[in-house]
């Protein structure tokens, strides 16, 4: 069971023109915005990625309006894992536990996520807050982080597992969010 105290959303590349050539991106953007917002809500720390940011660009505004108060850390590797800074950043929050979200399923985020598990990292990938630019990319991507061992949920699970009870102004403003 993920916990507040021990969770780290990690977002992964969500730039540019690749972003928007995204299956089924309005969802996807819909549900990062979602997650995020949640993510604020409950007080988790957020750690956001680019990959080759000169290359493809920054994230997309949809998401990096919402994360003004930090900043991403560049990267040229796939996997977020063999990148010192996001490393540093990671082990420096003391969490044990990454909700994963992002592009593309069956690269970036797959290879993090492979990663992330192979250093005993409990990984979260939220399903319906990936993606790629086919379905079957994506699906196979899914298959293959659950297959070396990452849980797979979705925005609301997610948010209500972290949440654990159905009270509170915590509580009321996840409905608002959710809905």
């Amino acid at each position: 069971m993920l916990k507040l105290n021990n969770a780290v959303l990690l977002l992964v590349d969500i730039q540019g023109k690749l972003a928007h050539m995204m299956h089924e991106k309005e969802r996807l953007f819909a549900n990062l915005r979602k997650l995020i917002k949640g993510i604020q809500v409950l007080g988790i720390p957020v750690l956001w990625v680019e990959q080759n940011p000169v290359g493809l660009g920054p994230t997309i505004p949809e998401v990096a309006d919402l994360l003004t108060d930090s900043t991403p850390i560049g990267k040229m590797s796939f996997s977020s894992c063999r990148n010192d800074r996001f490393l540093q950043a990671l082990k420096n929050l003391d969490r044990n536990q990454v909700l994963i979200a992002g592009i593309e399923a069956h690269i970036c985020v797959y290879q993090t996520a492979v990663d992330l598990v192979n250093m005993g990292v409990g990984v979260q990938v939220v399903t319906d807050a990936v993606s790629s630019r086919t379905a079957e990319n994506k699906a196979i991507g899914l298959q293959r982080m659950r297959d070396a061992g990452a849980g797979l949920t979705s925005v609301e699970t997610a948010l209500f597992e972290l949440l654990e009870v159905a009270e509170g102004e915590a509580f009321k403003a996840l409905l608002k969010i959710v809905k």
